[in-house]
């Protein structure tokens, strides 16, 4: 038995909050939500796997393997809902069989070499804030599972202040990445609510969005050269910011969960240190005439640095619960730049706003979003605590196809979450836009069920049909994992997977790297 201590909750320990009594009785009244669910103490890790000539082979390229059971259960599986329920039962079945801290690339790829000869599945892990099963690699087949944690690769590598690009190790985790630009001026801009744990190289590796991608862009347009370890050799990409020369193999590693190699060097765009930010809130008096002002802002400006809009379930309860105070529907607008910049665009701003109907409330209600805009996972912790399921999902269309996805997964959701009689709360908000479309961000809280993982799986699968049927993308900056693999095939369709398993087999002609993720 092996204490699960904090493994089962999200970041740090000294920053959980708790729900106040009046918040508990109104999750049973509302949901009804009937009392505490507490986590187990303890979780069975099964024994180990690989022999120690195996072992003794991968510690002759990196010394720093281990098979501690601490070390084993931090890495046995990411952060979405069903990873901490099961934790929390005691279940860490998918704990690895070991864990390699690799201290320079080179040793990446001698790991994967050993590996790929020994026939151990390897599962990179960067922060381990994978929400979608993207840690919990396929062991039928291989001789053990090795995580391969590259939180040792942690150096900025280089700082180009002319082309403003920067290279760094991909195990950098977003805060120190934006600590090490800070102190020569620049700033990455990418500000995931992932961002505290998170590292550099899952967020190429997931194709991750950021809070401030309508300004900065996603991360994988951040991009602009990577260097992968993979069991034939290393694989380099990117040698110009743009090119002509034949396919860009730089997308064959964004967004590949580690299934083509592991990413351990990215090259990125970088930007001046904004000197000034101005973040207000708006209200509209519906979600639809709120989406056709960020609509209107998307596709013919002024774009500000980030665009968000809140449905009107979401903007009531985070009123109810403390947040801003709004009518109708929220939208948090915030520009950040230069002072002149930020002026300009914020004068702009107002003045189109108000012309498509927007009402001003003042920076107040931006800025609690951006104090808050990283503590909805510790509320999660709690919402667990007291018995709800809390979860997201999201996903991304077209324009016109918005109003009936946004219609038709919150149905879903509502419809697979209602089996006690008692309705759940579903929250939706316009996270990211783009002149063609955008991507919706649901949150669920309902009870929990006897069986809340499975709960949460078959309202998950009725959301992903909906999703699909609706002709918009199963994951917008979440990435495929485990949990969305089914729906992702039926998008690229065979030739779209046979595609891919042929990269799968160049790269990887043992199929060690993450087997079970992204791929059939």
């Amino acid at each position: 038995m092996n204490e699960l201590r904090d493994v089962a909750r999200w970041g740090t320990p000294a920053d959980a909050v708790s729900l106040s009594s009046g918040v508990r009785d109104l999750l049973g009244a509302a949901l009804g939500v009937t009392g505490p669910r507490p986590a187990a103490a303890t979780a069975d890790l099964p024994a180990g796997r690989l022999s120690e000539t195996v072992l003794k082979e991968l510690r002759s390229v990196c010394p720093t393997v281990t098979t501690d059971d601490a070390a084993r259960l931090a890495h046995a599986a990411g952060k979405s809902t069903d990873d901490l329920l099961r934790l929390r039962a005691g279940q860490a079945g998918d704990a690895p069989d070991a864990v390699a801290r690799p201290a320079a690339q080179q040793q990446v790829a001698d790991l994967l070499a050993v590996c790929s000869r020994l026939r151990v599945a390897v599962v990179p892990f960067g922060g381990g804030t994978s929400v979608v099963g993207g840690l919990a690699a396929r062991r039928e087949g291989f001789a053990g599972v090795l995580a391969v944690d590259l939180a040792a690769l942690d150096r900025l590598v280089h700082l180009d202040r002319v082309s403003r690009t920067a290279t760094f190790e991909a195990g950098v985790r977003a805060p120190r990445a934006e600590q090490l630009l800070a102190a020569e001026g620049f700033t990455l801009g990418h500000f995931p609510q992932s961002f505290e744990y998170a590292s550099l190289g899952g967020f190429a590796a997931t194709r991750s969005s950021g809070q401030a991608s309508a300004g900065y862009g996603r991360f994988d347009r951040m991009v602009v050269g990577l260097r992968a370890a993979t069991p034939i050799g290393l694989l380099d990409t990117g040698r110009a910011p743009e090119s002509a020369a034949g396919p860009d193999l730089r997308q064959l590693l964004l967004g590949s969960e580690g299934a083509f190699g592991v990413i351990t060097e990215l090259t990125v765009r970088v930007r001046p240190a904004p000197r000034a930010r101005h973040y207000a809130g708006w209200s509209f008096p519906s979600f639809d005439a709120g989406a056709h002002a960020v609509r209107a802002l998307a596709q013919d400006g002024p774009l500000p640095t980030v665009l968000r809009l809140s449905d009107e379930t979401e903007t009531a309860i985070n009123a109810a619960t403390g947040g801003p105070q709004a009518d109708g529907c929220l939208a948090v607008v915030g520009v950040e730049g230069t002072a002149e910049d930020v002026a300009g665009r914020t004068a702009a701003l107002e003045q189109r706003l108000a012309g498509l109907g927007g009402t001003p409330l003042g920076t107040g209600p931006g800025e609690a979003w951006q104090e808050g805009r990283f503590r909805a996972p510790y509320l999660r912790d709690a919402l667990l605590d007291a018995g709800a399921i809390a979860e997201t999902l999201e996903t991304a269309t077209f324009w016109d196809r918005l109003p009936a996805t946004y219609a038709a997964v919150r149905a879903a959701l509502m419809e697979n979450l209602s089996g006690a009689g008692t309705p759940p709360l579903v929250l939706c908000h316009i996270s990211h836009v783009y002149d063609s479309g955008a991507s919706l961000y649901f949150t669920v809280v309902a009870a929990q069920a006897e069986e809340p993982v499975a709960q949460w799986q078959a309202a998950k699968a009725a959301a992903s049909d909906a999703i699909a049927t609706s002709g918009a993308t199963i994951t917008h900056h979440h990435g495929v994992g485990r949990v969305h693999r089914p729906w992702y095939t039926r998008e690229i369709g065979d030739v779209g997977v046979a595609a891919l398993q042929g990269v799968k087999q160049a790269l990887d002609p043992h199929g060690i790297l993450n087997p079970g993720i992204l791929l059939p």
